[in-house]
């Protein structure tokens, strides 16, 4: 079997199972954000936090709801990793010294569910602060996301209401009957291929493939790892990430861990269209994501694979920087994974691949992330984008345009185009700021375009809350743990922000009835308008930098 074949075979294996799962974990969560019976333990927990699950907010309520827990969550972070040397399970001389500017790169990280890390995690950060800072961030950073998409549905499903739900509701529901529980089973699951899950301070001795003795430090490696990708979260326990052996054993369990990925945003479009009593719009935007993500996975595919081998005017060969177990096809499939969602997570190394390679996990980053995207975040960034859509629409035939019953007036286009407008914002003055400096330019690795696409891709995934990296970029800078975490606290919120007041607007509104004008959302036609909108925009935005850094450096 050739590489190629194995590749469409991986790859189709993981679309149909994805088809598979869509249907009833979709309505399984349409479940849990429609219910009204709380467990034991989630009772148990609105008491401790004081919190009326009955009790609806508005947009501005559930914002501030929104933004205070994430506060407090980062100044928690900030000082748990600050202290950690005085704490259990902490590692006694540690590779990087913790400081504040690492610290709070990491804290806000973490909780913006980026998973940036300018530090190796198993000389870094002590088994404590992986437990109980950086893996519960990865809970309910997660579950922020999915609350924030469920109160922009609700926009849509409700009439003449300032209500959207209750923040901190949706919040316990989603940790605790959705992320926790799948997230055991892909823990347990991980731990059957392989991956580790031990209490060891220090090293493990395993034998190589040589013959030699090697110590590599343990850890709860496993149940970090199954929550790292089904929260979307991407951040590893080791520097290598996804690459290594002990996070991820095998070819089945690199399936595996895509699949994880992939598994919540692609059956969040089955949520939202049993939210809104339509389930053919749901499959009308899981449609949207599926050709996305289709077409830049053969793309992906195809520029690795062509260059399979040394071939003249590559950055190197296909191989250089993939891990031998899994192979370039499979590799560049997680490669497309990671990058078409907020995940971060890599088992091969991005800084590696071919020119026009590198250049599709860039662009997957700038379409926002949306095929399937984030947990959450996918679904209220592709549901802005179909609003976009059928506002070009209505200019084209001069009406109205409306969107499941919601007119799209002047109020709704300024909110989704200043969503659509915040990140490219903060990536392109950040990549500008940064290349005018000689100081932060010398942390390049490579001079020319390549060095242009590491700091590029360096504010991209910051902004986007993706976490990935280039990896041929020093950033353990004071100056670069500021600028890239104010660009991932102002990528992650600012856009949420407009989002619920977006959802908010929509809610105040009433029911317009279709007419014979009204755009039809849950064909073909619109799949493709959606797709076309989305590429083009980006296109505008990005191609004048990408021209600059991996086109150019393709066509050198």
């Amino acid at each position: 079997m050739t590489t190629t074949t194995a590749g469409i075979l991986f790859l189709a294996l993981l679309v149909a199972v994805l088809a598979l799962v869509h249907v009833p974990l979709g309505d399984y969560m349409f479940r849990v954000y429609t219910g009204d019976k709380d467990s034991r333990a989630e009772r148990l927990i609105y008491r401790v936090i004081g919190a009326d699950p009955r009790s609806e907010q508005t947009w501005g309520s559930y914002a501030r709801s929104v933004l205070a827990f994430s506060a407090v969550s980062i100044l928690f972070l900030f000082i748990f990793q600050l202290v950690q040397g005085k704490l259990p399970l902490h590692l006694h001389d540690p590779a990087t010294p913790m400081t504040p500017a690492l610290a709070w790169n990491t804290a806000v990280s973490f909780v913006t569910n980026t998973n940036w890390q300018a530090y190796s995690g198993e000389t870094t950060q002590g088994h404590l602060v992986q437990m109980a800072g950086l893996a519960v961030q990865n809970f309910v950073s997660a579950a922020v996301g999915m609350a924030v998409a469920v109160a922009l549905v609700r926009g849509f499903a409700r009439r003449h209401t300032g209500d959207l739900g209750n923040f901190w509701a949706d919040l316990v529901r989603g940790s605790i009957r959705i992320l926790l529980p799948i997230s055991i089973i892909g823990a347990i699951v991980l731990i059957a291929g392989g991956a580790i899950q031990n209490f060891a301070l220090h090293d493990q001795l395993v034998t190589t493939l040589s013959g030699a003795q090697q110590t590599i430090p343990g850890g709860p490696v496993a149940s970090q790892e199954a929550i790292k990708e089904l929260g979307t979260n991407g951040g590893g326990f080791y520097n290598a990430n996804s690459a290594h052996p002990f996070e991820n054993p095998t070819t089945w369990t690199n399936w595996f861990e895509i699949f994880l990925i992939l598994l919540i945003p692609f059956s969040l479009p089955r949520t939202f269209g049993r939210m809104v009593n339509s389930p053919k719009q749901g499959y009308a935007i899981a449609a949207v994501m599926g050709v996305i993500a289709l077409l830049s996975t053969s793309f992906m595919m195809w520029f690795q694979l062509q260059h399979h081998g040394t071939v003249p005017g590559a950055v190197g060969s296909a191989m250089e920087g993939v891990e031998q177990r899994f192979g370039v096809a499979d590799s560049a499939v997680f490669a497309s994974a990671t990058t078409l969602t907020s995940t971060g997570a890599v088992d091969s190394f991005h800084d590696s691949y071919t020119s026009l390679g590198g250049m599709m996990t860039m662009f997957n980053m700038q379409l926002g992330e949306v095929a399937p995207g984030g947990v959450g975040s996918g679904l209220y960034g592709m549901l802005i984008l179909a609003i976009i859509t059928v506002f070009v629409a209505g200019l084209m035939v001069g009406r109205t345009p409306e969107y499941l019953g919601k007119k799209i007036t002047p109020r709704e286009i300024k909110l989704a185009a200043s969503y659509f407008l915040v990140t490219p914002l903060i990536v392109l003055t950040g990549t500008a700021v940064a290349m005018a400096m000689p100081g932060q330019r010398a942390g390049m690795l490579n001079t020319g375009p390549h060095g242009l696409s590491e700091v590029l891709y360096a504010f991209t995934s910051a902004a986007n809350n993706n976490g990935s990296a280039f990896a041929g970029i020093s950033v353990n800078t004071e100056w670069y743990n500021t600028a890239l975490g104010l660009a991932m606290v102002f990528g992650r919120f600012l856009p949420i922000v407009l989002v619920l007041a977006l959802a908010g607007s929509l809610a105040a509104q009433g029911s317009t009835p279709e007419s014979i004008g009204t755009l039809p959302t849950h064909r073909p036609q619109f799949v493709g308008m959606v797709v076309g909108v989305t590429v083009i925009l980006v296109a505008l935005t990005f191609l004048p930098m990408l021209a600059l850094g991996p086109l150019a450096e393709g066509i050198h």
